[in-house]
């Protein structure tokens, strides 16, 4: 099932959005979490008619770098013997068709397209990899926006990974996915109609696998339901501007979108 959080004429919601495609979605709304056993309201709107936000509430955002190998490469750095876990505030996070704000600070931002994962009712601690099979609930696209000239110049990355509006959620989670080997593509351009391709992997090519991730992650803290972590990104890391628009996009998921403007 694909569930996403949205705006509508009578407030915010969670819903299922249903229908094949690109046109004629619609979103079912759901009176209960996601993670719960879902109720639906009766309530329906085609997908155009509401605005889509970050697919889910996180009390933290956990991000692991170099975890694709040309990425660390073109970084100048080797891949890590272990995964190189960091922490993105959830004051970070905004939803699909939302700006991020570049502020005055930094010269040299960067997108990095990245499959998310999304932590399940029963959370995760210390779980082994079959645990955390089971503790992941599912799937989104997420551009793990950074500040590169501040990571670079800072002892750890906390500032350059943490403005607000520096992690890209959405458009939906994804709870039914084989998630083994599929595509992780970013577009970047000031037309949305002719975007330039900046980013192609496959999650085949990560070099610490999604359950071990998890199961790694949790015997460092422990993991809440709705708390996010980032897989990493491929190679092709590029600058963006005020002005251009962001693609990310994980075959079998979808795509968000989020335009770049300055933040002062």
């Amino acid at each position: 099932m694909r569930f996403a959080r949205f705006v509508h004429a009578a407030g915010v919601s969670f819903g299922v959005v249903e229908g094949d495609g690109a046109s004629g979605l619609t979103v079912a709304e759901i009176s209960s979490l996601p993670f719960e056993k879902v109720v639906f309201t009766g309530q329906r709107w085609a997908l155009p008619d509401v605005r889509l936000l970050a697919p889910i509430f996180s009390s933290k955002v956990i991000g692991v770098g170099r975890n694709y190998a040309e990425h660390a490469a073109e970084m100048g750095n080797e891949v890590p013997k272990e995964p190189l876990i960091f922490i993105k505030p959830s004051t970070s996070v905004i939803g699909p068709n939302d700006a991020i704000r570049i502020p005055s600070v930094t010269q040299q931002v960067e997108e990095e397209a990245e499959l998310a994962v999304v932590i399940g009712a029963t959370g995760a601690r210390r779980v082994d990899r079959a645990g955390a099979e089971k503790a992941i609930f599912g799937y989104t696209c997420a551009n793990d926006v950074t500040a590169r000239d501040l990571q670079r110049k800072d002892p750890q990355w906390t500032r350059a990974k943490g403005f607000d509006s520096f992690c890209p959620l959405g458009p939906w989670i994804e709870t039914e996915l084989d998630v083994s080997d599929l595509e992780v593509r970013c577009e970047v351009g000031r037309d949305p109609n002719n975007m330039e391709v900046r980013q192609i992997g496959r999650t085949k090519d990560m070099v610490f696998d999604i359950p071990g991730l998890v199961s790694y992650v949790s015997h460092v803290m422990t993991l809440l339901p709705g708390d996010v972590i980032l897989t990493g990104t491929p190679a092709g890391v590029s600058k963006i501007e005020p002005g251009d628009t962001v693609s990310v996009t994980v075959q079998g998921i979808g795509e968000l979108r989020n335009t770049v403007v300055a933040l002062d």
